[in-house]
């Protein structure tokens, strides 16, 4: 931790379980276009599963505010670094794209959003369970989760936050995932070009997929 290289590891590590994480969450998310039953199934055991509950979640939400913190911190040092000098002579999308020069950002635009993700699901899931002591799951009969899924995206403020939010998402996976990579010391002439296609792939169509998750529900409220 106190190296800079040690830094960027820890942050890249953060990010590959975050990524896994929103593959995973993406996959769950998915079956409600699928299947009612078989995401009601699926998010019963994933928010009654101890070891999920109690051992993966706060994993999840620390890796949440170290990989932000720690990114904030490190363009702080990094700034601080290039002290007075102007960076590329007052021209730095010369030598860095937008998305590497905006990594902090797009990140701040994602934790907002998950303030409000959290605010939907996971808050009113801890209240339901471990405040009103409900753990069935259940509402008139049949699994709740669905139905509170849908109701989110009832909205098209709400639909159209979430859109964005991704958007962002796209934004921060397009440069974060290859500079893990590179963090950790993985720079292959051999695999280094499809390994860049793959993030290119992962970054553009897991926030696609929310997207049309969330607009395949709006739409279909309409209908």
């Amino acid at each position: 931790m106190k190296s800079s290289i040690g830094r960027k590891i820890l942050m890249a590590l953060s990010g590959f379980f975050l990524m896994f994480f929103l593959a995973q969450h993406f996959t769950i998310n998915f079956l409600s276009v699928l299947s009612e039953e078989s995401f009601n199934s699926v998010s019963h055991f994933m928010g009654t599963n101890p070891l999920i509950q109690y051992a993966l979640q706060p994993v999840l939400l620390f890796a949440v505010i170290f990989h932000l913190s720690m990114g904030i911190y490190l363009e702080i040092k990094n700034k601080a670094a290039r002290g007075a000098v102007k960076y590329a002579m007052n021209k730095p999308g010369t030598n860095a794209p937008w998305v590497s020069r905006n990594m902090v950002y797009t990140g701040i635009a994602i934790l907002l959003f998950l303030g409000l993700h959290f605010y939907d699901f996971w808050i009113p899931e801890l209240v339901t369970k471990y405040v009103e002591g409900d753990m069935t799951g259940m509402h008139a009969g049949s699994f709740r989760y669905y139905e509170e899924l849908v109701a989110k995206f009832q909205d098209p403020v709400r639909v159209g936050i979430y859109c964005l939010a991704f958007i962002f998402l796209a934004l921060h996976l397009l440069h974060g995932f290859q500079s893990s990579f590179q963090s950790v010391g993985f720079n292959s002439n051999r695999y280094t070009p499809g390994l860049k296609k793959f993030g290119n792939f992962f970054a553009i169509v897991i926030p696609l997929g929310f997207i049309f998750i969330a607009l395949f529900h709006y739409v279909s409220h309409l209908n």
